[in-house]
């Protein structure tokens, strides 16, 4: 008998996932006219609701062609970019992100056009790989729930948006994260601590961000006395933007060594991440096996509150590489050390152009014997041709 109630069970639980129960398309149109747009706008959500969407979008096409201005032309466009969302498949989702695109750009006024946002955020969302992978669908999520905020910060699908964005940016800064320790592990403490403070300058609400400011700190310490600094920066930043990390006392012990001020703790610090801990959902037992075959990415560990960061990660460069002021201020003192001074001097009395003559009185005027000690010059052979002329005129 228990064999068989269980039986009975599991054969619901398949069939209730293999999608026999369709989803109800919510219909905001509830006026009951018998007007052919009307009848045509229920067929194809009926339609859309038992998964024909060929077929739906086909009838939603005929209305918007037929009656162009029918009052629901608007919910037919929209109800065609739902369809291709139900669909599925990478090339259903790109078409469903492009009729949303032409909903928003059509009606920007409508209360609809928030929702069509979020539908595209969410498109990208379904699409999102684990940190270690691409994250091509993560950045464009990040973008399109951005945007939504911007252009619609009052919108009733904001709230829901924002923890959309505070999910895909822990996803995103996990993938930095990961790198940043790969990185300091290897050696490469220059490039570790780029990477990780960047990565807190960010996304500061980022669960492991105090973790990335003590390997900051200690790429920092690595580097030598010059960055020593930075180092100090970091650590005091543990203490007073993460006051209750695991961190937070080995901070406080590095600074100690480094004789360096502790900094007191952030009230409104203490308060979020207090309210982290007391809101954190631990997964279940079957949760690290199952993740092992989830495409999508983990992201319990996200934060619930605090406002999102509106700018996305950027490249930055190392502290150890140096800056333009700085190699021109360097190419300015290598120059100015260098360059030596040009100085000027008159010639003295017994130089040679006060004991020789002056070349130009030994010149031979025409018709004059040459001086002494002096050869005269053979004439030039245009010379020798005049004179050659000038006797066959006499003759």
């Amino acid at each position: 008998m228990k064999r068989n109630l269980l039986i009975l069970v599991l054969v619901a639980i398949v069939i209730s996932g293999c999608g026999f129960r369709r989803k109800k398309y919510e219909n905001p149109i509830s006026k009951d006219t018998e007007q052919p747009d009307k009848v045509l706008f229920d067929k194809a959500i009926k339609d859309i609701e038992k998964g024909r969407y060929e077929v739906a979008r086909l009838t939603l096409n005929t209305l918007m062609n037929t009656y162009d201005t029918s009052e629901f032309m608007a919910k037919a466009k929209l109800a065609i970019a739902d369809s291709w969302m139900r669909e599925g498949g990478s090339h259903a989702l790109a078409q469903a992100e492009a009729e949303f695109k032409d909903f928003i750009l059509f009606y920007p006024t409508l209360e609809e056009s928030a929702e069509a946002q979020e539908k595209v955020c969410g498109i990208h969302l379904r699409q999102m790989e684990k940190p270690d992978r691409d994250n091509n669908h993560a950045l464009r999520a990040e973008d399109e729930c951005r945007n939504l905020l911007q252009q619609f910060p009052n919108s009733k699908f904001a709230p829901r948006v924002q923890q959309m964005l505070r999910n895909i940016q822990e996803v995103i800064a996990e993938g930095e994260y990961r790198v940043g320790e790969f990185y300091f592990k290897k050696g490469s403490f220059p490039s570790a601590a780029n990477r990780l403070e960047n990565l807190v300058n960010t996304y500061p609400l980022y669960s492991s961000a105090d973790g990335a400011l003590w390997f900051t700190g200690e790429s920092y310490g690595k580097l030598g006395d010059r960055f020593k600094d930075q180092a100090v920066t970091a650590f005091q930043r543990i203490v007073r933007d993460y006051p209750l990390s695991e961190y937070a006392d080995r901070a406080k012990e590095r600074l100690k060594t480094l004789e360096r001020e502790i900094p007191e703790a952030d009230p409104v610090a203490v308060a979020r991440m207090k309210y982290e801990q007391e809101n954190f959902v631990k997964p279940g037992m079957t949760h690290g096996f199952t993740s092992i075959f989830k495409k999508g990415p983990d992201m319990h560990t996200a934060a619930k509150s605090g406002n999102p960061a509106l700018t996305g990660i950027r490249p930055s460069i190392p502290v150890s590489v140096p800056t333009a002021e700085a190699i021109a201020a360097a190419a300015a003192a290598n120059s100015a050390a260098t360059t030596t001074d040009v100085t000027l001097s008159t010639t003295g009395a017994n130089s040679d152009l006060d004991k020789k003559d002056d070349a130009r009185l030994n010149q031979q005027k025409p018709g004059q014997p040459a001086a002494a000690g002096t050869q005269q010059a053979a004439p030039s052979q245009p010379a020798k041709e005049d004179k050659k002329q000038q006797k066959k005129k006499k003759k």
